[in-house]
């Protein structure tokens, strides 16, 4: 699983198959089927391998334990950019030994232990869900498309060449947006991710 996933962290998860990962081990393909039925078999145990990285913190205070938790699974996710979009899917419907399903228990208990009522609880885990995944989808998505968009340019050049046209062809408060991309560099982005979580939490506290 680890080479699998060191695999599909370099190249993508496209990039993966039974014959190269065979290599990878110094093995025949064949034998990887000892293990794992198909591809599709092989790729759920990755992702589960990979959410078994997110902190599931038993910190008392619910706030500090879901912050902590929400930022782990943020930084999970941007070391193994394949992982984010499949862990949303079923991978089929096992309830033993499932880090998938694990993750969302805990989630669902630190609300409903916090004293959130089963409606807030079914809210407020859609809203800091979504922003997990949502969020990390953004920013990996924009980052995967940045050298077609760019043409090869540094990111930051593009931009700073793309504010004046912006500016001159009607679409001001676009171009003040873009100026403050380019003062708050890419890499930074932990705290926009942080600002949405907290926005989240903050509303989530008002309604407890």
């Amino acid at each position: 699983m680890r080479a699998a996933i060191a695999l599909a962290d370099d190249g993508g998860i496209d990039a993966l198959s039974m014959r190269k990962l065979a290599k990878d081990l110094g093995v025949e393909a064949m034998s990887l089927y000892n293990h794992v039925n198909n591809k599709n078999d092989l790729v759920d145990a990755m992702v589960d391998l990979v959410v078994r990285q997110i902190e599931l913190p038993s910190e008392p205070d619910w706030e500090k334990a879901v912050r902590q938790c929400a930022i782990s699974a943020y930084d999970t996710f941007l070391r193994h950019p394949w992982a984010c979009s499949l862990v949303m899917a079923p991978g089929g419907l096992r309830l033993e030994e499932n880090p998938r399903l694990h993750y969302m228990e805990w989630l669902l208990g630190r609300l409903d232990e916090a004293g959130f009522s089963p409606e807030l609880t079914y809210r407020g885990y859609h809203a800091l869900d979504s922003h997990i995944l949502g969020y990390t989808m953004w920013h990996l998505g924009h980052s995967a498309g940045g050298d077609d968009m760019t043409g090869g340019l540094d990111p930051e050049d593009f931009v700073a060449q793309l504010i004046p046209r912006l500016r001159a062809s009607g679409y001001p408060h676009l171009a003040e947006h873009a100026e403050q991309h380019v003062s708050a560099p890419w890499g930074e982005t932990l705290r926009e991710f942080e600002f949405g979580l907290d926005l989240i939490l903050d509303g989530l506290k008002k309604a407890l």
